[in-house]
């Protein structure tokens, strides 16, 4: 037995030391091509039965991208150098927890988006988030004794704060910054 874990810990010590001669995986950062300066945000489309979601959400990763200041904003596709396209694909609240009454105390809000860059100028896209999630878990407002509840509203805005902040962290340090969701779907 002692000649088994003797043999067992040295396999294990020789693997680490090989892991650690390869070194960590380190790629080489791929970031935003020098000639994109300018960005245009098209309007955001919304594909869910809830009006007026993508104003809002267009608003936020406008005020992020003035926020960050890395890049010049323009009203216009023609105007730009880079091209951030996106669809809110889903939105689902969920109830989580009741009260003895069976009145809805948290609920869960889970909104997917696809969002993408576009290169202008050699017409192609440079990144793509299918499956980008937002999800904020929130006491109702009428539930929280302490002011810790929020409104549907308020816990979207964090979802916009949150999700304008990976849009631009993506455009600006590109690959590897953010990951979207995987699809979850039965193969045909």
């Amino acid at each position: 037995m002692k000649k088994f874990l003797c043999s067992i810990s040295s396999a294990v010590f020789m693997l680490s030391l090989v892991s650690c001669a390869a070194g960590p995986y380190d790629p080489a950062p791929q970031i935003l091509p020098e000639h994109i300066k300018k960005v245009y945000v098209r309007p955001i489309t919304n594909n869910t039965n809830r009006y007026g979601l993508e104003a809002k959400f267009t608003n936020a990763i406008v005020d992020e991208i003035l926020r960050d200041g890395r890049l010049s904003l323009v009203n216009s596709a023609n105007e730009a150098d880079g091209i951030l396209t996106g669809t809110i694909k889903k939105y689902i609240l969920q109830p989580l927890t009741y009260d003895a009454n069976m009145v809805t105390e948290q609920y869960k809000m889970w909104i997917i988006i696809s969002v993408s860059l576009v290169d202008r100028e050699n017409n192609v896209t440079l990144w793509t988030e299918p499956n980008l999630e937002g999800i904020q878990i929130y006491l109702d407002a009428t539930k929280g004794s302490f002011g810790e509840g929020m409104t549907e509203e308020e816990a979207r805005e964090i979802i916009w704060e949150k999700l304008s902040r990976d849009i631009v962290k993506r455009t600006i340090k590109g690959f590897g910054s953010v990951s979207s969701a995987s699809e979850r779907r039965v193969p045909n």
